[in-house]
């Protein structure tokens, strides 16, 4: 374990500047207050391609001889990996084919393309677009650019934690996201080098949690599946040749449910202003779970490229998650002035209608009541109790319901 080395670390510093933003950590006050703990956040979600991916995959190109640059790179890749390699490519002027799974979010699909790279989709997961990249550089003699299992590319990864100490010295714990495991053997392998005293945790998807299992086997294992709406960490085994260094230098693992993923979006975007994709939001998800106060904690926010569906879908389960959109179902008469009464009241209240449903049929006596479901926005748990006491205090009974928006 000799490769990763604090002067390979400053080379691939000084050759990713090529093609990455320094992305500034900051300070966020209401993590900290949330927390109790002094939290930073390191936006690579800002960077160029919209994730830290390009920093390995600079690095690695760059290494590369031009005769195994001429003969065409090749990568798979849930999305931003596969914009990294496509992106540097362009810049060293050498052609790219990008296998992506079929799940891969349209963005993450059209932007690889936008950089020039050729895409393939196959496969339901990383692990199985991986598979096919390397049938298809074994016919056509492409150079293999791994996503995450290369120590070149983990080194280039690891620049993320160069420019966190160079923003926050005193730094006492960083979060790092983990799908594979290149992010987390970068960033641990060159904190402890600079700083053998700090904390790395590591963070995954619950659904998909590779690394926590591998490492509490003493070996790299394979998960039979993985469910987990964080796609850009989706992965059912982590790297074999950079699991020596996680095992080395990372002092543990949290694992994140996707429930929780949801309701971290809208406290980023509400908070920050930021788009984070659901990997991207690991390491923030994760700060409720550390057992410690009063410390300096840096959180990478791995990426942001999330797809405006995706995005408008996790914004309403936030939201309901939250109770700030609940819907109740009443029985009303049949007769003119019933719903203004009854808007009356909720207006009153000050809940907002979102949406009316009026179901006329739920009883064959329909002036003796019809179904009313109503969608409301309220401004937390607090006052959708309030709402709800009211409605059943003057007589409606209202019934809690599954909100379909």
């Amino acid at each position: 374990m000799i490769k990763v080395t604090l002067d390979k670390f400053e080379e691939a510093s000084e050759v990713v500047k090529n093609v990455t933003s320094e992305t500034k950590l900051v300070y966020s006050e209401y993590w900290s207050r949330q927390t109790g703990n002094k939290i930073y956040l390191k936006p690579e979600n800002m960077q160029y391609t919209g994730a830290y991916k390009v920093r390995g995959s600079y690095y690695k190109i760059s290494t590369l001889s031009e005769e195994e640059r001429k003969k065409g790179l090749i990568t798979a890749s849930a999305g931003n990996h596969a914009q990294g390699v496509a992106y540097a490519a362009q810049q060293f002027g050498a052609k790219a084919t990008i296998v992506m799974p079929t799940s891969t979010p349209l963005i993450k699909v059209n932007r690889t393309k936008s950089y020039g790279a050729k895409v393939v989709l196959h496969g339901e997961v990383y692990d199985e677009a991986c598979q096919k990249a390397y049938e298809l550089a074994e016919k056509n003699g492409y150079t293999f650019i791994h996503p995450f299992d290369d120590l070149d590319v983990a080194t280039g990864q690891g620049t993320v934690a160069m420019e966190i100490f160079k923003d926050l010295p005193l730094v006492e714990y960083i979060l790092v996201p983990i799908g594979g495991g290149g992010l987390a053997a970068g960033v641990a392998t060159l904190a402890k080098q600079l700083n053998p005293k700090i904390k790395v945790i590591g963070v995954e998807p619950a659904g998909a949690s590779c690394m926590k299992a591998s490492l509490e086997a003493g070996k790299v294992v394979t998960l039979p599946n993985v469910n987990t709406i964080a796609d850009g960490t989706a992965v059912k085994t982590p790297g074999e040749k950079i699991f020596p260094y996680v095992q080395k230098n990372l002092d543990d693992i949290i694992a994140v449910k996707d429930d929780d993923l949801i309701v971290t979006f809208l406290d980023m975007v509400e908070n920050h202003k930021m788009v984070v994709e659901n990997s991207g939001l690991l390491t923030v998800a994760a700060l409720r779970q550390l057992k410690v106060k009063g410390k300096r904690i840096a959180a990478i926010l791995s990426g942001g490229n999330m797809d405006v569906i995706t995005m408008s879908s996790v914004v309403q389960q936030g939201l309901i998650f939250r109770n700030r959109i609940f819907t109740v179902s009443v029985l009303l008469p049949d007769k003119p002035g019933e719903l203004c009464k009854i808007t009356g009241i909720i207006a009153k209240e000050q809940g907002n209608v979102i949406k009316l449903d009026h179901n006329q049929f739920i009883n064959t006596n329909r002036s003796s009541a019809v179904e009313l479901r109503i969608t409301l926005e309220a401004f937390g748990q607090e006052h959708k109790e309030q709402i709800i006491r009211v409605l059943d205090q003057t007589g409606y009974r209202p019934k809690l319901v599954q909100t379909n928006l």
